[in-house]
């Protein structure tokens, strides 16, 4: 068993029955009282982060994660279904292990989280950009050209997102998946 002198940024702990990624953490030593570190940790299953501080030297139960990269087949439900890119052995995931699963269109990859005791999914990771085609765009106002208009568009999943003006229908834009916003327009 490791202690909190072992933390890494993405290192996996098994903490308060449930899986949680260290996001950061900051070891402390005050001027009086013993040291702590500090810590933002965000719960693979839920997604929620959590800011918690331990004693320094407490044990910590370091989990045994593989990052597994899969594509996306199709959805029924909520069920999703993936593809071991090495094996093609087809898994399926609830819907309630996908952070957004409008981000999720057929033929992307993404990295299933699996336990390596018990060979158990965890959650699905998204990549940090994906390329979505606009199938709806609202009509831009005229006038409306302050610094950083922006107008409502819907992509082929059905995810609503904020773009330029410039931005039509048909056009193919990347957007974030840690936050949602459009990034830039894909020429292709």
């Amino acid at each position: 068993m490791a202690d909190t002198s072992d933390f890494k940024n993405g290192a996996v702990i098994k903490f308060n029955n449930d899986f949680y990624t260290i996001v950061e953490f900051q070891h402390v030593k005050p001027g009086k009282g013993g040291a702590f570190v500090r810590t933002k940790l965000k719960s693979i299953s839920t997604g929620r982060v959590l800011e918690n501080t331990f004693n320094a030297g407490v044990k910590i139960d370091f989990a045994r994660i593989e990052r597994n990269k899969y594509q996306f087949l199709y959805s029924s439900g909520d069920d999703f279904t993936f593809m071991d890119m090495e094996d093609f052995n087809q898994v399926t995931v609830d819907r309630k292990m996908i952070d957004n699963p409008l981000y999720l269109k057929e033929g992307q990859e993404v990295f299933l989280l699996i336990n390596f005791d018990d060979n158990k999914i965890l959650g699905v990771e998204l990549p940090f950009s994906i390329e979505m085609k606009l199938t709806e765009v609202e009509l831009a106002e005229k006038g409306n050209t302050a610094t950083h208009a922006s107008k409502k568009a819907i992509t082929e999943t059905g995810l609503e997102v904020q773009v330029p003006l410039f931005i039509n229908e048909g056009d193919i834009i990347k957007i974030d998946t840690r936050d949602g916003k459009y990034i830039e327009r894909v020429n292709k």
